[in-house]
């Protein structure tokens, strides 16, 4: 049986793919091509594990075509939020509309197979357009690029959001150079972190132990800014498919006590996202 949750705990990291007759993927698209994964089989999962609120990241697989994204939003509106991938020369009136359709910020990935990254800089740029609408600016990176991009994440304006516990690698250890680099980070207020990820992180496999403490001591030094999801349905995975009841079990061996479930799981993605009061 998977951990009870509290009541208006949330997902704060999947995505949806397809259905590709409605959202087809760009055409030229490099990626690895994804069996559907829509919004009716995200809810069912969603429902069924207690996880009542949820951010639908939009994926690097659908390109800046957001639609996908912003119907299972808006399909759910009250509980359900969208993060954006747009070109760095978005305009604000597209802001605008992903801004009404339950977007909250926009993601940009450093990654290598999800190819080229945005300059930095430019980044930077748009992210100054983000404040009027109370948006945060995503990060996906591999964990050796974290040290880089340091500076220019703490002159942000808005909160910047690290994924996966910045992809550190659980074999180097909490002392690692990566890892020192994610800490000194959240010592700024402005710095959030997901603490996802513990099953591409791993070395050993489930219940991934190895990368256990890296999420624990993250929650445990910074509560009120950190937020957790299951990343289904777990794209480019390098190993296996976690199991999701295993994956909400987990969160009770990083977030130990019931203040700081509450935290991970419905106060802070409440003030990140603006979900609102409960019903």
């Amino acid at each position: 049986m998977s951990l009870k949750l509290p009541a208006g705990a949330c997902n704060a990291h999947c995505h949806v793919f397809g259905p590709v007759d409605r959202f087809p993927y760009p055409p030229g698209s490099k990626l690895t091509a994804t069996s559907d994964a829509p919004k009716e089989a995200l809810y069912a999962l969603n429902d069924s594990l207690g996880l009542e609120r949820c951010v639908v990241v939009q994926s690097a697989r659908h390109g800046f075509d957001n639609r996908a994204t912003a119907d299972a939003v808006l399909s759910r509106p009250a509980t359900y939020r969208g993060i954006a991938l747009v070109p760095t020369d978005v305009p604000d009136a597209e802001i605008t509309r992903l801004d009404g359709a339950g977007f909250r910020g926009v993601r940009f990935n450093f990654i290598n197979h999800l190819g080229a990254a945005t300059p930095i800089a430019e980044i930077m740029a748009l992210v100054q357009r983000l404040i009027r609408f109370g948006w945060h600016l995503q990060i996906h990176c591999e964990a050796a690029l974290l040290a880089e991009l340091a500076p220019h994440l703490l002159k942000s304006p808005v909160p910047v959001v690290i994924d996966h516990i910045g992809k550190v690698d659980p074999a180097a250890g909490l002392g690692s150079p990566a890892f020192k680099t994610l800490l000194r980070l959240m010592e700024d207020e402005r710095i959030w972190v997901k603490v996802s990820g513990m099953d591409r992180m791993t070395r050993l496999g489930p219940p991934y132990t190895d990368a256990q403490p890296f999420a624990r001591m993250l929650v445990t030094e910074f509560g009120d800014r950190v937020v957790w999801g299951n990343d289904w349905p777990h794209p480019n995975h390098p190993g296996p498919r976690p199991d999701p009841h295993q994956l909400v079990n987990l969160i009770a061996t990083i977030a130990p006590t019931a203040d700081a479930i509450r935290r991970l799981m419905v106060t802070n993605p409440n003030r990140l996202y603006r979900f609102g009061a409960l019903a």
